[in-house]
């Protein structure tokens, strides 16, 4: 892969004009989508095979008069007042025709109706009068809204003395979230610290650029997936959010990278490829990851779970498709305006020295600095154990919204109950006392403990189904409110034995107590979806198991941390005024789980830039304790500088933030901030300094299976290092220098091989019993995916290259086929170059000797064969042009005769 982006920044470089304008054409053109085609968001949450969403399908078909969202006038009088006096009730009584005449009505419910009780408050100084509409909460036209609350208008103005007339409930609820000036607060911070970083506006600038492009891309999309899809108001902001985190932090890999190798003398198209290969490579890594794990919100099996997922997942995938094209393009714009002065190592090195004191002090008692902070965490974890989840309502709108004014009188006056209400449904067909049976289950219901009132019980009009209105005692987010969701739902089987038909528990709290309990199933095995994948995925990356152990469980404190300290928030209500938050007790349903799947991702980040380093010091010079500190002093500039922009990006969603948006990101600001800086920068150094040299083993055998993932682009610096061996313009079709291969019990099958062979030579390999012999054809042929030492193979480095090299070159087992001489003419043929065959000598047959003797002959193609003697293939081959390897059993250096 980083072969692949190393000509691909060149080529962005190189084509930066037309990169920039695809871009912008892109942009353009999502935008365009999104106007023509887009049709809104829809915050309907529904849960198929729920009971409480079948049951709200199945109102639906056969009484659609309740089925729709519901408007509330709430009439208030002043004290002293009475709201079911004379003149209230005129009123009411008045405008119900009005009301029930007004767009996308259905039906209205006077509270003074014989049928309707307590809908006038105990009190008596308010009175809901309860509007239901025949569609749902995204189809309702803003005349619709206009008409009710103008009717409102004339209600209070008709009844005078002070009275008001309140509009609320979920018609007048606006649960879009909105972005505003304070969001801008973050982007100025990561202003400041990329100018702190790179002490150049052009460079602090591309990041911003790029990452506000990238945002307006993906939201642009969001917006025209709404017509193929329901989206719900949160994904967009989502995409949002992650988009310009990871934007910039993105864009700022690739440009540390690059300012770098400037400042070692590299030229400027040759630093944007090499930046684009190696930066680029961990940017594709990190985006991966988040992307995966986005993904992953499937298991919870909601769909709009999934669509959210899939729309932050694609504005992350399209910050890093930006990053890795238009920034190598602006690169190329900004040319040797972007190399560092020279005198700058005065900063660089109090930099430098504090983060050498630091992670000194992190390792210097490793024991003491891992039981610091796994005590700190575990601690800030506890909160969490109180984490309630639900879905908002209109008791988290903003103070002073219509519809949060009516909901608090409503709760003031009749109770937290009559804000989310529950409806009883019941299948009456079958029976010959619609009505009297519908009573008869509304007065077992007010007998159950938590029901407040029992205001409505009648059969639709087609005496099929029969609906009954139950007011808890207690809110919707209350813990009472779920318990008696189950409790109704238990007496399913009463009801059966009764009355002779079933009955199930829906409205919007049950729906939110059916999404909550469905999110909080999901999250095992989400958590263990990520888990699994962070290890598999690192251990690829760094070859260890140790580390990615180590990783994960930092990943783990982390997300108690900031589970617990968003419960300790928005869930106790600590500093909840600071913050803004408008009303605690619980969080939305879809925190914990976006929480997971986006920390996963970033957190993965910080691994991989700051202990790839750490590695490669390593792998280097072979100091486990040294290359803790060479390797963090080299990575945490840019990691520290990352997870600020990151952690200011998030915070400034907070003050503002809508009642979705607002717990996600600070639960993610304090997750970045704990994560990056006590766990990866912290945590981390003092664990791998215990650990020492163990740190970095990986049994052979796993090693074999487990693929490679170059996350930091050492096969492209392999690949340079070898791109002019063995001497410049070399036509030599296999180069080898210190070639070894380990077997899977990581003992030595060869070693300290060199080759040098040139175009129609052939190679000889032979020696008696296991050798390694045909362990060498394999390598050769790029068939061993791990290969220790220099090799290039029809000038392709290997193993980086196998795949080209395997599809140039043909491998005939002697041993296995009736007809070698065959398969090599039809190779030859098909113009193969290269010419592999093991067991050379275990061909007997005449014909087929004769054949072999006549390709070798040609000088049609290099060839390289395997055999336990020359002797018994001498007759085979030329008598000149060919080198003989001879190998012993023993791992012993070879050499060429």
């Amino acid at each position: 892969m980083s072969s692949f982006l190393y000509r691909l920044g060149r080529l962005a470089a190189r084509g930066r004009v037309l990169v920039t304008a695809l871009w912008l054409v892109v942009l353009c053109v999502a935008g365009g989508a999104a106007l023509l085609f887009g049709q809104g968001t829809d915050d309907t949450f529904a849960i198929p095979g729920s009971e409480s969403q079948e049951a709200l399908d199945h109102l639906g078909r056969v009484f659609p008069q309740v089925s729709g969202t519901s408007a509330q006038l709430v009439v208030l009088v002043p004290e002293g007042q009475r709201a079911d006096s004379a003149a209230v009730r005129d009123a009411v009584t008045a405008v119900v025709p009005e009301l029930t005449g007004a767009p996308q009505v259905s039906t209205v419910v006077n509270p003074f109706d014989a049928a309707v009780h307590d809908a006038v408050s105990k009190d008596g100084r308010a009175a809901l009068v309860t509007v239901q509409l025949d569609v749902g909460l995204a189809d309702i036209q803003p005349s619709t809204r206009t008409a009710l609350a103008g009717i409102a208008q004339d209600m209070e103005n008709r009844i005078g003395h002070g009275t008001e007339v309140l509009t609320g409930g979920d018609a007048f609820s606006d649960k879009v979230p909105k972005l505003s000036p304070t969001e801008g607060i973050g982007l100025v911070i990561a202003l400041v610290v990329l100018l702190m970083v790179f002490g150049s506006f052009i460079a602090a600038g591309m990041p911003l650029l790029t990452a506000i492009l990238g945002v307006g891309v993906s939201v642009a999309l969001v917006y025209a997936a709404t017509s193929v899809a329901t989206v719900s108001s949160t994904a967009p902001m989502l995409a949002v959010m992650l988009g310009l985190a990871v934007g910039i932090d993105y864009a700022l890999f690739l440009l540390s990278r690059h300012r770098d190798q400037l400042a070692e003398g590299l030229e400027v198209e040759e630093s944007i490829a090499r930046a684009t290969a190696t930066a680029g490579s961990a940017v594709i890594f990190a985006g991966l990851t988040v992307v995966i794990a986005l993904l992953g919100l499937f298991v919870a099996g909601i769909p709009f779970l999934t669509v959210m997922g899939v729309a932050a997942a694609g504005g992350v995938a399209v910050a890093v498709i930006v990053a890795i094209t238009l920034i190598p393009a602006l690169l190329g714009f900004a040319g040797e305006r972007l190399r560092p002065k020279k005198p700058r190592k005065t900063k660089r090195k109090k930099k430098a020295r504090f983060s050498l004191r630091w992670v000194r002090l992190a390792t210097k008692s490793p024991w003491v600095t891992i039981a610091l902070i796994v005590g700190v965490l575990a601690v800030a974890s506890a909160p969490a154990l109180d984490l309630r989840l639900a879905l908002p309502d209109n008791g988290t709108d903003e103070d002073g919204t219509p519809a949060r004014v009516a909901y608090d009188v409503v709760a003031e006056h009749f109770g937290p109950g009559f804000n989310g209400p529950l409806v009883v449904t019941a299948d009456i067909l079958s029976t010959t006392d619609p009505v009297g049976i519908t009573n008869g289950i509304a007065e077992d219901i007010r007998k159950v403990p938590g029901v407040a009132v029992v205001p409505l019980a009648t059969p639709n009009p087609k005496g099929d189904t029969a609906i009954i209105q139950v007011v808890p005692t207690t809110g919707a987010y209350d813990e009472a409110t779920d318990e008696l969701v189950e409790r109704l739902r238990s007496m399913e089987g009463q009801f059966k034995d009764r009355y002779g038909v079933r009955t199930a528990v829906t409205g919007f709290t049950a729906v939110g107590i059916d999404v909550s309990a469905q999110l909080g199933d999901a999250l095992l095995p989400f958590g263990i979806l990520v888990v699994g994948l962070s290890l598999v995925l690192l251990a690829m990356v760094f070859r260890s198991i140790l580390v990615p152990l180590k990783a994960t469980f930092g990943y783990l404190l982390s997300i108690g941390a900031a589970f617990g300290a968003t419960s300790f928030v928005f869930g106790q209500g600590h500093l909840a005024d600071a913050l803004g938050v408008t009303r605690t007790g619980s969080v939305i349903s879809f925190l914990p789980i976006i929480l997971m799947g986006v920390l996963f991702g970033l957190a993965m980040d910080y691994e991989v830039f700051l202990v790839s380093r750490i590695r490669e010091d390593y792998v280097h010079h072979g100091d486990a304790h040294k290359a803790i500190e060479t390797g963090f002093v080299s990575a945490s500039r840019v990691v520290t500088a990352a997870a600020v922009i990151m952690l200011g990006v998030f915070a400034a969603f907070v003050p503002d933030g809508s009642a979705t948006i607002k717990p996600i990101a600070f639960s993610l600001a304090v997750g970045v901030f704990v994560d990056a800086f006590l766990v990866r920068m912290t945590l981390v150094p003092a664990i791998l300094a215990l650990l020492g040299p163990r740190a970095w083993g990986l049994p052979p055998w796993l090693d074999r299976k487990l693929p490679v993932f170059d996350a930091e682009g050492d096969g492209l610096v392999h690949e340079l290092r070898l791109a002019d061996w063995p001497a410049p313009g070399s036509a030599e079709v296999i180069s080898a220098a210190g070639l070894r291969v380990d077997d899977d019990r990581g003992r030595t099958v060869f070693r300290d091989v060199e080759l040098h062979l040139g175009p129609g030579e052939i190679l000889a390999v032979h020696g008696s019993g296991p050798a390694g012999k045909s362990a060498l054809l394999y390598a050769l042929a790029g068939r061993v995916p791990h290969v220790r030492g220099d090799l290039k193979v029809l000038g392709r480095v290997l193993p980086q290259h196998a795949h080209a090299v395997r599809r140039n070159a043909a491998f005939v087992a002697c041993k296995e086929t009736d007809d070698p001489a065959g398969e090599v003419r039809r190779a030859l043929e098909d113009g193969v170059e290269l010419v592999f065959l093991d067991d050379l000598d275990t061909v007997v047959a005449t014909a087929q000797r004769a054949g072999l003797r006549a390709a070798f002959a040609s000088r049609a193609a290099t060839f390289a064969v395997s055999c336990q003697s020359l002797a018994l293939v001498r007759d085979l081959l030329p008598t000149t042009a060919v080198a003989g390897l001879a190998m012993a059993p023993a791992p012993v250096p070879a050499e060429v005769r």
